[in-house]
């Protein structure tokens, strides 16, 4: 049977355009037409290789059919490309350097932050423990009651011996040191309270910074960037409570935010606030809602400036609407008048939304009068109700302070050197404190006879001989430009502030010392004796009372430096 004729085949291929057409050469083979077309892609890749350009080559335009690149030009083009991206990315080897030690330093820092796994009382942060030391000891918990309480896994709610001595109002310090409490039990020191927070600038977190009114520039941490790292900052201000009658807090949240820009502090907010009153709590508790995104909230301040209390305000305000802030009230950490009560980093469970909220041990400053004093002596220095400015001379006195000494207490003395006839100072701070004043003549006799006595504290014989006296000295010279308003304020660290004004006694005779009245800038010369460690600062005048609305001014901005400045709110 003859076989059938084989079918046609077609072939389809896509469309493309059509190469030029090339009249071969009679006496070419196939092998040289090969050879002529890889011999001029060689060329066309190492043209391209070599190149002045030094970015990478880009890569060969895809197509079809004869105009498609080839395999090897593809290969050699991804290796060029990334060769050209390794060159980039070479960091020499101090960066390197500098890089590694960077995550060392971060991981040394980590490492300090208390496990997870530790168990720590709730109410001062304290690593519980159930030996080595005695019953009101920071952390001791007795043996049974550690057992029970593990058994059931109800150790987070175990408050330590110490704890339960401050709640019942002994006075039990624990900080010894560089900024530490002389006298008292010293378990702890300054020093590794401060390593304690060095893992913050490492952390991804919202900082919370307080600073007390009454001691504004003793406990502002001018150096908060080395806890807090990048981390953004919102600024609150607590016992706003404290301040004297009738004070304008537009006034005075102008002033603080004028010295936060002074001090170079980039923060979010500034918040006015009382912890007893619930002034300016709401305000906070929304900054930090809308801010801490999910991350970590850290209470951060110095020594009593009162951020427990603050804690429990927040609890308290957002138990209303919070059903986890409603629980962890329950368990809050302890208030205490003793400066030093948290010794360690305290977690509590406080926002529904995710994120805790950390208290922390308070930063203890060496420069502070709480530093230098005897720890019995400690809530001396703590105002307990509205401040009441103690003015010398008084209006009724036609006393001059002209050569003459104010000791308040025993840690303060004051060398009045050149003053007006009507030059009045204004002490603002706690009432536990008697001012004293005497002739400059016969100071120094009066301090060693009345120190311990009179002056106090220190408090007693005993502690009066052990008292390192007054040896700190410091030289003012305040000038002043306008009659009608303070020329400026002298804080003392720890302590509080004193109002200095020109003419602040109010005249006798309208019609006399028209000369003094129209002498305008002047100078006044004032001595100020501290204990050594002790820092005095001169400030701008913290408008404080009813008239501090008619003399204080608000600074004159431009559109853009009042965008700038962080907003203040109460």
């Amino acid at each position: 049977m003859a076989c059938p004729c084989p079918r046609p085949l077609f072939l389809s291929f896509p469309k493309s355009p059509a190469p030029p057409l090339a009249v071969p050469a009679k006496h070419h083979s196939n092998s040289a037409t090969s050879v002529s077309l890889l011999s001029s892609r060689a060329r066309a890749v190492s043209a391209s290789s070599n190149a002045p350009s030094p970015s990478p080559p880009a890569p060969p335009t895809d197509g079809v059919g004869p105009a498609a690149p080839t395999r090897g030009e593809v290969h050699l083009g991804r290796q060029l490309a990334a060769a050209a991206a390794a060159g980039a990315r070479v960091r020499a080897p101090e960066e390197d350097a500098e890089k590694g030690r960077r995550r060392k330093e971060k991981r040394k820092a980590l490492a300090k932050k208390t496990p997870s796994g530790v168990s720590c009382c709730y109410g001062c942060g304290a690593p519980l423990h159930t030996g080595g030391g005695e019953e009101g000891s920071p952390g001791y918990v007795d043996p049974a009651t550690y057992d029970l309480k593990k058994r059931h896994n109800q150790l987070r709610t175990v408050l330590c011996g110490r704890c339960k001595l401050l709640s019942h109002g002994h006075m039990v310090t624990a900080v010894g040191g560089h900024g530490g409490y002389p006298g008292g039990k010293q378990i702890v020191t300054a020093e590794e309270l401060r390593e304690k927070l060095s893992y913050l600038r490492h952390e991804k977190a919202l900082i919370v910074k307080l600073v007390d009114v009454v001691d504004f520039n003793g406990s502002f941490l001018a150096r908060i960037r080395d806890f807090a790292g990048a981390n953004p900052i919102v600024l609150v201000i607590t016992k706003v409570d404290l301040l004297p009658r009738d004070t304008d807090l537009n006034c005075v949240g102008d002033w603080v935010v004028e010295s936060v820009v002074r001090k170079k502090l980039n923060v979010l907010s500034v918040h006015l606030t009382s912890s007893k009153s619930l002034v300016g709590i709401t305000g906070v508790i929304s900054e930090i809602q809308q801010e801490k995104k999910a991350r970590d909230v850290y209470i951060l301040g110095s020594a009593n400036v009162g951020k427990s209390a603050f804690i429990s305000a927040m609890l308290k305000t957002m138990a209303y609407k919070d059903p986890v802030a409603a629980a962890a009230q329950k368990y809050k950490p302890i208030q205490s008048a003793v400066p030093g009560t948290t010794l360690g980093p305290i977690q509590i469970e406080a926002f529904l939304g995710g994120g805790k909220l950390y208290d922390t041990p308070g930063v203890h400053l060496h420069h502070r009068q709480a530093a230098v004093i005897h720890a019995d002596d400690l809530p001396s220095l703590a105002p307990q109700s509205r401040l009441k400015g103690r003015c010398f001379p008084a209006n009724d006195t036609d006393i001059e302070l002209s050569g003459n000494t104010l000791f308040w207490g025993g840690l303060v003395r004051i060398d009045v050197v050149k003053a007006l006839p009507r030059t009045r100072l204004t002490f603002y701070g706690p009432k536990k404190l008697n001012i004293n004043m005497v002739p400059t003549t016969g100071a120094d006799e009066f301090y060693k006879r009345e120190v311990g006595v009179t002056l106090t504290p220190p408090t007693g014989q005993e502690r009066a001989e052990g008292w390192c006296g007054l040896e700190g000295v410091r030289e003012l010279k305040i000038k002043y430009e306008e009659l009608d308003r303070p020329a400026s304020d002298i804080a003392i660290s720890g302590l509080g502030w004193i109002t200095v004004e020109p003419l602040g006694v109010p005249s006798s005779d309208p019609d006399g010392s028209i000369e003094e009245e129209n002498s305008g800038i002047g100078e006044l010369h004032l001595t100020v004796h501290i204990p050594k460690p002790v820092e005095v600062f001169v400030r701008s005048p913290l408008p404080v009372g009813k008239a501090a609305s008619q003399w204080y001014r608000y600074q004159e901005l431009t559109e853009a430096e009042e965008e700038l400045r962080p907003k203040w709110h109460y």
